[in-house]
């Protein structure tokens, strides 16, 4: 049973309609936007202005943490003060970890109750304990008593609820039955769902979130099946919890939320940025009209999927595609075990020298593009190249050229060539014949590469060409893609397609993602919107294992179009090009300002290529979250920090004026600090 109806086009599942308050979600109502309070909850007057802020620029569903009894309480009053204000019609969501009694408290006051499994009357001590059949069921007979009081009475005041499972919060109990996984994280969910089910309670929406994106698109796969298979069909909410600020935090949330929402699933999203939750809103709108934009009019219930072949990729683990390797020139590989390859495209050959000049930019010196794209329609301009004397800050050069030039009008091009290029032309169905006679004249230019462009049907008939080529030395990427009613598939789609065609020939052949015009989704020309695009398309490909070389090409600006291929990169996990940062949203719970510390640790860190530093506002998720971190800065007390490596907590409760030193010294112990002079004289 596949996890949605086509992974080629976009057909929502048909999840349940569930009510909060007066904003139904799920079935066929509209992807709804939500947000998170990050004041102090038992400040009701700045929670009530901040919800305010948040309804005012179109959040439909505001959650308000309620970690004790006495936030609880608060509700109370935020929920007549926010209705007295005019947004009696947008719900409120109290966000609960730990005490059941502040659960049962908030369930009072608004419309909605999100618990997480992981801590929600349960233990989380990361202790290595083996459970017995036996000992595993009375864990889940004392859960189904400490969480049933809460279904109860959420059925009886007619009360949503959200279980919420957390990457970085899983119970002893699910870590050592399943370890840290997509599995476990489903499982956790399940136990509090079959709770719910025996008091016939299903005003219920589910999400998996992780600050993975792989993870995370893996977990909310895993969980629509194992629901299908148990007929069950409650709305997700999506969200990457822990995304991190500015550029990073909306790659990060648009490949998560994005991937999935093409593949059909969701109901309502939210997208966690480290900074003023009003800024999250209009990135989620724009993912949310991008997504709509795509779906068909018609929606299937998961246990009637799939409406389509599924493609041969195992969608529930992450394993790169096995592909041939290729040298590009100058130790620019391309393979299974090298990273993506980065190219920046030019406007025209006339363009080249102002370009190649724009490219050595001081900040693109760690993380140059490999490749430059040069569009050529004439003869002419292949002159023009071979009569310029070029420095350019690249590998190779990727001529894109006018299917009406032939190989004799390359021929003293490529002979001129001082360096490797890489050939782009279309190939169109029925062109077996040309593609053959292009690649035996190739061979006695060994040093260049032609990237064959092709739709999948014209490259299901070229498949045989390829094949028969052998170690020819070959690319594939999409041609000019541009859907319609007739063809709907989306860009990510076609790009499966493309992948499962090669892998039906038996085919390795390394594949490019191009990020064109005619791959955008719908939306405005801003750059937020050209930046989603390029997380749905690039990101989403590459946390299924696909893509061997990428392009922004509908980028004007060079430097900005580099830099932003190496975000998408480091956002997929694919090529980490810098420090990376985990850094959570903040909230009530949140013990120090999580905006200003998250950038001040990054001006002092940020030079540390490859090392992985989480900055959290409490220890809800933090260890957790932390998982895969290098290092951990984690509220632990009012002024107080904790610092980890890993999982584990390695000085207690440092005060805050000295938790940047001491974060520095740890790094330094353990062989990852970096002065900052060094990286700029290498």
């Amino acid at each position: 049973m596949s996890y949605c109806a086509s992974r080629f086009r976009s057909v929502r599942r048909r999840s349940s309609e569930v009510m909060v308050g007066d904003v139904g979600v799920g079935g066929l109502y509209p992807l709804r936007v939500q947000s998170m309070t990050t004041t102090n909850t038992q400040d009701v007057a700045a929670t009530v202005k901040q919800a305010i802020a948040l309804a005012e620029v179109g959040c439909e569903i505001v959650r308000v943490t309620a970690p004790n009894k006495a936030a609880a309480r608060a509700l109370k009053d935020i929920r007549s003060e926010f209705s007295a204000a005019g947004f009696a019609s947008v719900p409120l969501v109290a966000d609960i970890h730990f005490l059941p009694s502040a659960a049962m408290e908030a369930v009072e006051h608004v419309e909605k109750v999100r618990v997480n499994p992981g801590n929600y009357a349960d233990k989380k001590k990361f202790a290595v304990q083996e459970y017995s059949d036996s000992a595993y069921e009375e864990e889940l007979a004392r859960l189904h008593e400490a969480f049933s009081p809460l279904v109860k009475r959420s059925r009886e005041l007619g009360r949503a609820m959200r279980i919420g499972t957390n990457h970085g919060s899983l119970s002893d109990r699910i870590m050592n039955r399943y370890g840290d996984t997509p599995l476990g994280m489903v499982e956790s969910a399940l136990e509090f769902l079959r709770i719910a089910e025996s008091h016939d309670y299903h005003a219920i929406v589910l999400s998996m979130k992780a600050s993975n994106p792989k993870v995370m698109i893996e977990a909310y796969r895993l969980l629509v099946k194992r629901m299908a298979e148990e007929s069950m069909h409650y709305p997700l909410h999506l969200g990457v919890t822990e995304a991190g600020d500015g550029e990073d935090g909306r790659i990060k949330s648009a490949i998560g939320i994005g991937s999935l929402l093409l593949d059909g699933l969701g109901d309502t999203i939210r997208v966690s940025l480290t900074e003023d939750p009003v800024y999250e809103i209009p990135v989620a709108q724009a993912l949310a009209a991008k997504a709509m934009a795509t779906w068909s009019g018609d929606t299937v219930p998961a246990d009637q999927f799939p409406i389509e072949p599924a493609d041969p990729l195992d969608p529930f683990h992450f394993n790169r595609r096995d592909v041939r390797s290729l040298d590009l020139g100058d130790g620019a590989l391309v393979g299974p075990e090298q990273p993506p390859r980065v190219i920046v495209s030019a406007p025209d050959v006339a363009a080249l020298p102002d370009f190649a000049t724009a490219l050595k930019n001081p900040t693109l010196k760690d993380n140059p593009p490999e490749g430059i794209r040069v569009p050529i329609e004439t003869p002419a301009d292949l002159k023009t190249l071979r009569d310029l004397s070029l420095d350019l800050p690249a590998t190779f050069l990727v001529l894109d050229l006018n299917p009406d030039l032939t190989v004799d009008d390359l021929a003293p091009t490529l002979e001129a060539a001082s360096g490797s290029l890489i050939l782009l032309r279309e190939f169109a169905s029925g062109s077996s014949a040309l593609l053959a006679s292009w690649l035996d004249q190739l061979r006695a230019s060994p040093r260049h590469t032609l990237a064959v462009a092709a739709s999948p049907a014209a490259l299901a008939s070229l498949a045989s060409v390829l094949t028969t080529a052998g170690e020819a030395r070959v690319i594939v990427t999409l041609a000019d893609h541009r859907p319609s009613p007739q063809s709907p598939e989306h860009a990510v789609g076609t790009y499966r397609r493309l992948a499962a065609t090669l892998h039906t020939h038996g085919s390795r052949t390394p594949l490019w993602i191009r990020n064109t015009p005619g791959t955008a989704l719908a939306g405005d020309k801003s750059f937020l919107s050209r930046l989603l695009d390029a997380s749905m398309l690039t990101g989403s490909l590459l946390c299924d294992g696909l893509g061997d070389m990428v392009s922004l090409e509908t980028e004007g600006d060079a430097v900005r179009a580099v830099k932003l291929a190496y975000n998408v990169l480091q956002g997929a996990g694919a090529r980490i090009t810098k420090t990376e940062f985990v850094a959570c949203p903040s909230c009530g719970r949140t013990l120090f300002d999580l905006q200003s510390t998250t950038q001040r640790i990054r001006e002092q860190t940020g030079h540390l290529k490859g090392v992985k530093i989480a900055i959290m506002g409490c220890i809800v998720n933090g260890p957790g979250e932390m998982a895969d971190a290098d290092f951990g800065y984690v509220g632990g007390a009012p002024g107080k920090i904790n610092l980890y490596v890993g999982k584990t907590c390695v000085q207690y409760n440092i005060p805050q004026k000295n938790a940047d030193a001491r974060l520095i010294e740890l790094i330094r112990e353990h062989g990852k600090w970096v002065d900052p002079d060094h990286v700029a004289a290498v």
